[in-house]
């Protein structure tokens, strides 16, 4: 173990004598090198080997006590005590440090300025205590020393009078002395190669007075040229994030210009950056902010440049270090002086790395974040005085957007942005497609409402621009309401926003309902399109009802038009205005095989811009949805009726006389035609009334008193838009709970029609029976008179009836009479075949069928009809289905709906 310690001791010494005495210094020969290490390790051996003067005993508690009454003694008051006092708890609650006596003692001897000797205090000229030694009047570093050693200072006395002398412990008596050091074998001179003696001559050509290592004094002389990232003479820069030290310096001096280092790159890294033009505006204005930091770095230097050379015109070489310490400035005190700017220093140099893949409003959120989430006061001053330059163009941006309605955003760091794809197709795509928010460009300085709202203000100020025409009105708001906006006004900013926000949406909602009449167009829709105009729709459908019956293709666009021109002069739609009756015209839809007017015909109202960033293309969809599901409706209960009047006209007269032979047919048909012509009417009823009605009600409400207080633009389209919907979803257009509605109300309007067809068939047939009989009794009648008799059997077979044929079932043989009457309403169904009462019997009995399987089929379909109504969660929904039912003539029945997996297997399964 000792022979290990001894080993431990010769390296120490050995690495710190290579250290400290040079191998061989510039123009001196190997022996005088030689001769000169010799000596050095001599001295060195012998104050290792000198036995240690008594000194005060290691009493803790007595060191304490002097410590706290130098504090009290030097004003620091009993504050500056107590904190010692937790300190030195602190110090005696470490079981690690174990000569807490001797850590207290160097910090005494610190505060009087004297040389202290760690290991006992002897008052000696170690090698611990001084930089060098000199020997024959010849420093061994080499240099020539200036007349005689300097006094080392005395140990405080009142501090070794409290203290007990040292006395010799018992293990050192009684352990085996260690030989001395002077008896072991000293090694030699360490030998430098060539390469090496060039590396290490370097340094000394760099140097001015040739030393192995500059003084601490020559770094401080060259420290202002360091901090401002320019080389010196000591201290080189050998690329923008490297410094070159000088070499043979301490290990301390290493440590402090490590410190002084830091902001000395951190310095040269941000000038790069400040110099460089790439970025947007705000990364700009954040190289702006970050050169007024650096230029109040450079103040800083430059204050500590004119310290570091009253401090050097003050050297005396006399004294210990020249005496720096006396002047005031030392590499120490430059790391604490600096402390600040660099922690400055070392933030920017962070925000400039983070803000490297960011612009505009994740860059000022970024420095708004390191402000709101860091607890240290220096951080959040730091960031606030940077937020102040940043945030400036953004805000030259917002007043731009807010006041003039203009984007003045070049680099695209606006929260807002133009739209690049943007086709100019009409004012639609000017509202909702030209400018877009852009979530991830809010900056954490307002709030997503805020932003919102900044959105709404600059989009409507361009649209009332652009699309309203009224610019000179946006010119005077700008001039009268423009102010300048600045980061952390926020009571003032929030204020222009809502004061700009309420002006410019009154000044575009009164431009919608005075400048283009919106709410006279809506109305226009709704008596139009909406068929709430009755007498308008009752002429239209009967001036067009013999046209629409034709095929389609033989329809043409100039006679619908004539038609509608008809409808408006003779109802009380010409009293409307000029623009709203030229907004209106008749067209007709895409062609299909087999279809005929009635498929075909439809209304449009034209919206032109502005009116049609409400009225949208999809809005446009819905009311020719509507219209045309309306106009099915009114083309079935215009059918309906028209046999309804005929039924009940000819009750009177033809269908009396035949009722003895088609009287329970007729009573069956006229059953079937009031439930129908009932449904019909309810189902207007409903939609008109208490679907668009109501719906009508709710637009009016939300326009002229919304929820949130304010009318707006985008209230206005809402509001609209619900109103559409609500009428698809009530009006049975919409899939409501799964139910296509809409399909169940397209078939039975189709039995509707196809049971009118029956009905007239019938009504064709009884024309014919009574025509057939008043031609036979016209005959009886003349033959009766010429005395003959009034038919013959051949007669009875050539006065078969063409369109039915056979005679008729009363009492007896029929007079001869006078010509035939022929049916005005073709026959619907051919005979098959043959004359005679065999064909007309045929022809009948399908009749008969035919109206009982549609008949029935209506029935059917109603009941599934009522059974979906049951269910809705609408109670007006379910109010139509119980209005539909109020007698209990049909039995609801509700369908099990199938998953589209069993569907599919079950039509695989008919399959």
């Amino acid at each position: 173990m000792s022979s290990t310690r001894e080993e431990r001791v010769d390296n120490a010494l050995q690495q710190l004598l290579e250290r400290l005495v040079p191998s061989q210094l510039p123009d001196e020969n190997e022996a005088h090198a030689d001769q000169r290490w010799d000596e050095a390790n001599e001295l060195a051996r012998d104050l290792l080997d000198r036995e240690p003067e008594p000194g005060v005993a290691d009493d803790v508690n007595q060191a304490a006590d002097l410590i706290k009454r130098r504090l009290v003694r030097d004003g620091g008051g009993p504050e500056r005590a107590s904190a010692f006092g937790n300190l030195y708890s602190r110090l005696l609650s470490q079981p690690v440090l174990d000569k807490k006596w001797g850590i207290l003692y160097f910090l005494w001897k610190l505060t009087e300025g004297e040389d202290v000797n760690g290991s006992a205090g002897a008052r000696s000229n170690s090698m611990g205590n001084r930089a060098r030694h000199s020997v024959d009047g010849i420093d061994l570093t080499g240099r020539q020393r200036d007349g005689k050693d300097e006094q080392e200072s005395v140990y405080d006395e009142a501090f070794a009078r409290n203290g007990l002398s040292r006395m010799q412990r018992v293990d050192e008596v009684s352990s085996p002395r260690q030989p001395p050091m002077r008896e072991r074998l000293a090694p030699g001179r360490p030998k430098p190669s060539p390469q090496a003696q060039t590396i290490d001559t370097q340094p000394e050509q760099d140097t001015s007075s040739g030393d192995v290592a500059p003084s601490e004094a020559a770094l401080l002389r060259d420290m202002p040229f360091t901090l401002q990232g320019l080389s010196s003479t000591n201290l080189h820069f050998t690329d923008h994030s490297s410094l070159k030290l000088p070499h043979m310096l301490p290990v301390p001096l290493i440590s402090l210009l490590h410190s002084l280092a830091e902001p000395s790159l951190l310095y040269r890294s941000l000038s790069q950056f400040v110099e460089s033009s790439d970025g947007g505006l705000v990364g700009q204005s954040l190289r702006s902010a970050i050169g007024l930091e650096l230029r109040s770095y450079l103040g800083l230097v430059a204050t500590l440049e004119g310290q570091i050379r009253r401090a050097l015109a003050q050297l005396d070489d006399k004294l210990t270090r020249g005496g720096l310490g006396k002047a005031g400035v030392t590499l120490k005190r430059c790391v604490i002086w600096t402390g600040e700017a660099t922690l400055g220093l070392r933030l920017m140099s962070m925000v400039v790395e983070s803000a490297k893949s960011k612009k505009g409003g994740e860059l000022i959120s970024l420095v708004h974040n390191l402000a709101t989430s860091h607890g240290d006061a220096f951080v959040y001053t730091f960031a606030e005085r940077l937020l102040t330059n940043i945030t400036r163009p953004f805000y030259n941006m917002l007043r731009a957007w807010v006041y003039d309605g203009e984007l003045e955003d070049p680099y695209r760091e606006f929260f807002v942005s133009e739209n690049t794809n943007y086709e100019d197709s009409g004012a639609t795509s000017v509202w909702e497609s030209k400018y877009l928010l852009r979530d991830e460009m809010i900056p954490s300085i307002v709030t997503f409402d805020f932003a919102h709202r900044v959105y709404l203000i600059g989009k409507s100020l361009n649209f009332i621009r652009h699309a309203c025409h009224d610019s000179a009105w946006v010119e005077a708001y700008s001039k009268e309401a423009s102010r300048e906006l600045v980061y952390g006004d926020t009571a003032n900013l929030g204020q222009s926003i809502d004061e700009a926000y309420k002006t410019v949406m009154t000044r575009l909602v009164w431009l919608m309902e005075t400048k283009f009449a919106l709410a006279e167009h809506l109305a226009a829709l709704k008596k139009y399109l909406l068929l709430g105009q009755g007498d308008f729709v009752a002429l239209l459908m009967e001036s067009l009802a013999s046209n629409l019956d034709r095929p389609a293709n033989s329809q043409h666009r100039h006679t619908l038009t004539a038609q509608l021109e008809h409808a408006i002069r003779n109802s009380n739609a010409q009293f409307d205005s000029a623009d709203v009756l030229r907004r209106l015209d008749a067209r007709m839809l895409e062609l299909s095989h087999g279809e005929i007017g009635w498929d075909v015909f439809t209304l449009e109202y034209r919206m032109d811009s502005p009116l049609d960033v409400i009225v949208t293309p999809w809005a446009s969809k819905q009311y020719l949805k509507i219209f045309n599901f309306l106009w099915r409706v009114k083309r079935v209960e215009f059918a309906l009726s028209t046999t309804w009047r005929r039924v009940q006209t000819g009750s009177r007269g033809v269908l009396a006389k035949v009722s003895d032979k088609l009287g329970a047919d007729w009573k069956s048909a006229r059953l079937g035609l009031a439930g129908m012509v009932h449904l019909v009417d309810q189902l207007q009823y409903y939609i008109l009334f208490e679907v668009i009605e109501a719906s009508w009600s709710g637009l009016q409400k939300a326009i002229h008193n919304p929820a949130s207080g304010t009318v707006t633009f985008d209230t206005l389209i809402s509001a609209h838009t619900a109103y559409l919907r609500s009428i698809t979803r009530k009006g049975l257009l919409g899939g409501a709970g799964g139910v296509d509605f809409t399909a169940q109300l397209h078939e039975l309007l189709k039995l509707m029609l196809n049971y009118r067809d029956a009905v007239d068939g019938l009504y064709s047939f009884s024309v014919a029976e009574n025509a057939k009989r008043e031609e036979m009794s016209a005959r009886i009648e003349t033959r009766t008179r010429a005395g003959r008799w009034g038919l013959t059997e051949a007669d009875e077979e050539d006065t078969a009836s063409p369109g039915f044929g056979g005679t008729s079932k009363g009492g007896g043989r029929s007079k001869t009479g006078a010509g035939v009457t022929e049916s005005p309403i073709p026959s619907l169904l051919s005979l098959g075949g043959g004359t005679g009462p065999d064909a007309e019997r045929n022809m009948l009995e399908q009749l008969r069928q035919r109206l009982r399987s549609l008949e029935a089929d209506f029935k059917a379909r109603v009941n599934v009809l009522l059974g979906d109504l049951a269910y809705q969660p609408d109670v007006d929904m379910r109010f139509l289905g119980v209005v539909m039912n109020f007698n209990d003539v049909y039995n609801p029945t509700r369908r099990r709906r199938q998953k589209p997996e069993s569907k599919e297997k079950a039509d695989a399964g008919k399959a």
